[in-house]
């Protein structure tokens, strides 16, 4: 561990991938039970496009894909609530759409577009100071968000029907966890790729929920294991050369197919 802190990028690399991890997980946590797990799969692969967009305007790509999938994201969630189209078809649509967009910019642009493959597979060890204060500020936006609005977001998640009765801003608060979704699936894409980052949204959380019985613990156990994942796989990925991404997402799953069958185990005992 010791060889890995003596290079400055594996420090932004341990700094990002520890708080893309516990960041990921936390909010996979309210995203599992509010059933916005396809969300995240969805703006993950809408970020392409909004990469694509950056790169063809000559901006930076991830300011660029935050700014898109913001709007995906909240047009996923209006047409959702305000249609009779059911959500995972909305998120269907803008899953493909994006990614043709993403396609046809890359076109228009002409040539090979080395950054974008690492957008797509995750390129963590090239994590910039620039990056690594993006991150930093979006992490402590979506605890500030988590911490304020926590219990009224459970709330909303486990008795919509009883928090619109109480007077609770539903669809606000709705649009505030899309929002949050978003926000964290984003800012990964660095970190892990756009086909992977899903994974470390939905799996430390589902992981957690094999270990915990209420919501409290839940999340810091999917914490836990978000920061632990991201870490091991990181030094793993180093130690064997292998991509980090990959690694640390089939890190997680061991993770959860430890949880799964401990939890098999002692429901049969």
């Amino acid at each position: 561990m010791i060889e890995l802190l003596s290079y400055d990028f594996m420090q932004r690399a341990l700094a990002a991938g520890g708080l893309i991890g516990v960041m990921l997980a936390l909010i996979g946590v309210f995203a599992i039970h509010r059933g916005l797990s396809f969300m995240g799969a969805g703006i993950a692969h809408a970020s392409f496009g909004g990469v694509a967009m950056g790169l063809w305007l000559g901006i930076n790509p991830v300011l660029a894909a935050i700014v898109f999938c913001l709007g995906v994201g909240w047009s996923i969630g209006a047409l959702s609530l305000t249609t009779r189209t059911r959500e995972d078809t909305v998120i269907g649509i803008f899953f493909a759409s994006t990614m043709a967009l993403g396609i046809l910019l890359l076109g228009l642009m002409g040539g090979y577009t080395p950054d974008l493959f690492g957008y797509m597979f995750g390129s963590i060890l090239a994590v910039t100071p620039f990056d690594l204060w993006i991150i930093t500020a979006c992490a402590a936006v979506v605890a500030a968000a988590l911490l304020v609005f926590g219990k009224e977001l459970i709330f909303t998640i486990f008795d919509p029907e009883g928090a619109a009765v109480a007077g609770l801003p539903t669809r606000a608060l709705y649009f505030l966890l899309v929002t949050l979704v978003t926000l964290s699936v984003v800012m990964s894409i660095k970190v892990v790729g756009i086909v992977l980052v899903s994974a470390l949204l939905v799996t430390p959380a589902a992981a957690a929920s094999q270990l915990c019985r209420s919501f409290g613990p839940i999340l810091v156990a999917a914490a836990v294991i978000g920061l632990v994942s991201t870490l091991s796989g990181l030094a793993l990925s180093f130690w064997w050369d292998t991509a980090s991404g990959a690694t640390i997402v089939l890190v997680v799953t061991l993770i959860f197919g430890a949880s799964a069958g401990w939890r098999a185990l002692r429901s049969g005992a």
